[in-house]
């Protein structure tokens, strides 16, 4: 099945953030793409001082969109960090996942906060303003099971592991990364994750924008479960596109077969909801 990722050119203006991902959305979908994912913050700029503002319930006026066009385009939409959401009081980081009925298929609230320190680099701290997600997020499609996080949730192995056990034969990753841990780090990530769990990994960020307050480093990209990056965007707005071929999956677990060969009896990963 065809996948596209979505590397928007993020305003500060939100109604124009919409307009523009829904257009592009029905550009993938006449492109043949089946997943289409956009990416973390996609409409509203990323930054503590932006979340309140920005802030919607779900469902509201930016989720409404999301679900029209995916039923309008009959695809699976992974709505990136469509909003910050707010919810009883509190913010979170939440990705929301509609199908091609346009029902809502999933509502990922981003489990590992971005609280860093780099001196010198960058400082950021998303609990200043957000609360984290406790729960892990899979959906299905007719193509394969899909697990998601958030940016700062692709540090974390386990969580990856958490979803091949689970079945996931993709994971997507909406993220943002900066212009100091995006060369460091971004790709080194995704083919970890692919490579340890023997799955498709997709990350998507927003194109960059050296003007804002954060500079995402952009480059979403898509690395088979050999490891190999096989669609690459640049800095730019645009789409990336490829075939996720399952066939390559079954193949590589088949010359390979970790996933047989773990020593359950000495150690394992362990769920607590």
């Amino acid at each position: 099945f065809r996948l596209a990722l979505i590397q928007l050119h993020v305003s500060a203006v939100k109604s124009d953030n919409l307009q523009r991902a829904c257009g592009l959305v029905r550009e993938a979908s006449a492109k043949g793409a089946k997943v289409v994912a956009l990416p973390e913050c996609f409409n509203s700029p990323y930054g503590t001082q932006y979340f309140k503002e920005y802030a919607e319930k779900i469902p509201g006026e930016s989720t409404q969109k999301l679900s029209e066009v995916a039923r309008e385009c009959s695809i699976y939409l992974v709505g990136g960090r469509s909003i910050p959401e707010e919810d009883g009081g509190k913010l979170y980081n939440t990705c929301t996942v509609f199908g091609p009925d346009g029902a809502m298929l999933a509502k990922h609230r981003k489990v590992h906060l971005f609280d860093i320190n780099i001196p010198g680099k960058i400082e950021f701290k998303e609990s200043e303003t957000l609360s984290p997600g406790n729960s892990f997020s899979v959906f299905d499609t007719p193509y394969c099971k899909v697990g998601l996080g958030i940016c700062y949730d692709m540090r974390f192995a386990e969580m990856a592991q958490v979803y091949g056990q689970k079945g996931c034969q993709l994971l997507i990753y909406p993220g943002a990364f900066n212009m100091t841990t995006g060369p460091a780090h971004w790709e080194l990530l995704q083919r970890g994750r692919a490579v340890d769990n023997q799955v498709y990994v997709a990350t998507v960020s927003p194109a960059r924008d050296e003007k804002a307050s954060y500079v995402a480093w952009g480059h979403s990209t898509v690395v088979n479960p050999w490891g190999e990056v096989i669609a690459k965007a640049g800095a730019e707005e645009t789409v990336v596109y490829t075939d996720i071929d399952l066939n390559k999956l079954t193949e590589v677990r088949q010359q390979i077969p970790i996933l047989s060969q773990k020593r359950c009896d000495l150690y394992g990963i362990e769920t607590k909801k």
